[in-house]
């Protein structure tokens, strides 16, 4: 157990520590490099979010499909950061792999902000429980 919330944690610290790479690439105007970088942000907060419910994968669109069922559906999380994440996926998508990628620097900005709320929401869902699912945490 101890292992699970050790992982956890360097998964959200990731998080934040890929955020602060975000800003870095954005002041060197890489804008499709802050793109990658928003998106695995959130990518991070969500998979030790999903470990925190025992779901694992090492797929991107699968781990994006748990969340959409396990907490958008649900409500637990607000659809809002359903539309940030399908976003920061679509981008990174682009940055990564189109030839002659581009980005408006405002929109760029505004991503990162979104990338921001987004792992500042998952944090504050951790923290709602105490970093147990909402099903733990009715438990105690």
């Amino acid at each position: 157990m101890e292992h699970k919330e050790d992982l956890i944690q360097y998964r959200l610290k990731r998080a934040e520590d890929t955020l602060e790479e975000a800003e870095l690439a954005l002041k060197n105007n890489k804008l499709p490099l802050t793109e990658n970088r928003i998106y695995y942000a959130i990518f991070y907060s969500v998979s030790a979010l999903a470990l925190r419910y025992n779901f694992e994968t090492s797929k991107h669109s699968t781990l994006k499909g748990w969340f959409n069922q396990s907490l958008i559906k649900t409500k637990e999380i607000d659809v809002t950061f359903g539309k940030t994440y399908a976003r920061a996926y679509e981008k990174r998508q682009k940055a990564d792999y189109d030839d002659y990628a581009s980005f408006k620097i405002d929109e760029v900005k505004l991503d990162l902000e979104n990338g921001k709320q987004f792992v500042n929401t998952i944090k504050t869902f951790f923290a709602k429980f105490g970093g147990k699912t909402e099903e733990e945490a009715q438990i105690d």
